[in-house]
């Protein structure tokens, strides 16, 4: 029964924001099925493992039934897509159930995509397939098993149902656990309408969730807008320094809490290579690789509009004139964060001015080079040990490299740390495995077709990314040379 599934619900979305939400059940499904439970995260989420994959459980997660206690809601927001203004997006095909607090006393949303139609659907049918799930589930715990703040996947959970797609696919719904599901979006949403005490109170709210300290300053709303900057700045930072490719950077895909979230046309690169696009659908390249920080800056300009009457309502213009220098100090807080991030993979421990040249130039010198960015990165452990055949096997032209790592060992004997104590350190900061394009494509072809082994073979050694496993060497390689181009979907 769902009242044995005991969720420890505390919704104060739910309870406290009337007026943001539509309250929505999700559609009755004929056969729900649990694929995949993370069970780690289950017990994390205070949630017994045995009931979640019971019926009951099944049921919950994919929303054709709310436990008790559960509050499930649609939420509003709008967003800025590929750079033009939607007034009104919302939970097209979500819903929010309820709000966990989990054992180390954190608040998270208990979200299920795929739950069908809301009041926000815009002629969409707010189904997902089974394949855009598994994909979201792998992407999110890979990225969370790197050190990368995002969402992460309770359950994949298939519904019984078909649904066209390229042809019939199966029906499937991704449980997904989130800080909060609170947007960019959500805050165009009411500024788009000029309902300043609906933002205020969205603020207020938002403030209380993520950053409670700041309650009570004199100046709460532009502290605000700092501390998502800069969530927002370290988040980017990360994603650049592992080589991970959101593809789809809309406003209503910028969260509050600075977590990765949508895992749809979203992709690792192989080579090096700052124009690198794996997304269908971004046919400009606007939400390349080397692009993201410039995206997300602009992304948070956009946030910034909405917190202007905030900020001073008494003086726009001031409130503009602040908004705008934390706007300003964006790249600063940017590259701040990359090259922290730049450092410790190159293993620097102080901080010199050269730092920034070196990095930078060791990318350019990558460039029409076919390196493989994650490889490269690892290899460099070795040249830390005094051998750098590894590293410079992976340059089409290794002089190039060789240029490049002299002026490396020279900054390297600047520090004295013993090499091996700096190379492991190293190897606890670049991965071995990624979610190489090519092994998740296979791994979700296999999936869909029925044969689950591939894909939590492939989860499993995503588990250790910094872990040499006997076994999985071609977990490492990229993808052959006979590859198709890697191209990704969003899924809906």
């Amino acid at each position: 029964m769902l009242d044995d599934l005991s969720f420890p619900f505390n919704n104060s979305f739910a309870d406290e924001m009337e007026g943001f939400f539509v309250p929505w059940q999700g559609d009755k499904v004929p056969d729900p099925q649990i694929v995949v439970l993370n069970i780690a995260l289950a017990a994390e989420l205070g949630l017994d493992p045995t009931v979640l994959n019971s019926a009951a459980g099944a049921a919950a997660l994919s929303g054709a039934m709310a436990p008790a206690g559960a509050s499930p809601l649609a939420m509003a927001y709008a967003g800025h897509q590929f750079g033009g203004f939607s007034a009104q997006l919302g939970d097209g095909r979500a819903i929010l159930l309820g709000e966990l607090i989990d054992t180390e006393g954190r608040r998270r949303d208990l979200h299920l995509k795929g739950s069908g139609r809301t009041p926000f659907s815009r002629g969409g049918d707010g189904k997902a397939v089974l394949g855009p799930v598994l994909r979201e589930y792998l992407m999110g715990e890979a990225m969370h098993a790197l050190g990368v703040p995002t969402t992460r996947a309770l359950a994949a959970v298939t519904t019984g149902e078909e649904i066209a797609r390229n042809g019939l696919e199966k029906g499937a719904v991704l449980a997904r656990i989130a800080a909060s599901h609170l947007r960019v979006g959500t805050f165009q949403f009411f500024a788009a309408r000029g309902e300043t005490e609906k933002l205020r109170k969205l603020a207020d709210y938002a403030i209380a969730r993520h950053f409670p300290d700041i309650v009570g300053r004199e100046d709460p709303y532009l502290e605000f807008f700092r501390r998502v900057r800069d969530a927002q700045a370290s988040l980017v930072a990360r994603w650049v320094n592992i080589g991970f490719v959101h593809g789809v950077m809309n406003t209503d895909n910028t969260t509050i809490s600075g977590e990765t979230i949508d895992y749809g046309p979203c992709a690792f690169i192989d080579n090096y290579d700052p124009k690198a696009v794996f997304s269908s659908i971004d046919q400009h390249g606007r939400y390349a690789y080397g692009n993201q920080p410039v995206i997300m800056q602009w992304n948070l300009s956009r946030f910034a509009e909405t917190l202007i009457d905030l900020v001073n309502p008494e003086d726009s213009d001031d409130a503009i004139r602040q908004l705008t220098n934390e706007i300003n100090a964006f790249p600063a807080h940017y590259q701040q964060e990359w090259l922290r991030g730049m450092r410790a993979k190159l293993g620097l421990l102080k901080e010199l001015p050269e730092d920034l040249h070196l990095a930078n130039d060791l990318l350019k010198a990558c460039e029409g080079q076919d390196v493989d960015f994650t490889n490269l990165f690892r290899a460099l452990a070795g040249s830390v040990r005094g051998n750098d055949e590894l590293a410079r096997a992976n340059f089409d032209d290794p002089a190039v490299f060789d240029a490049w790592a002299a002026r490396y060992h020279t900054r390297l004997a600047a520090e004295d740390i013993a090499a091996e104590l700096r190379a492991e350190a190293m190897n606890r900061i670049n991965p071995i495995y990624i979610p190489r394009n090519h092994l998740v494509e296979e791994a979700l072809k296999a999936a869909v077709g029925g044969d689950l082994e591939p894909f939590h073979k492939l989860l499993a050694v995503l588990a250790h990314p910094f872990t040499e496993q006997d076994g999985s060497e071609t977990y490492a390689l990229p993808a052959p040379v006979d590859a198709h181009r890697h191209v990704t979907f969003c899924g809906t």
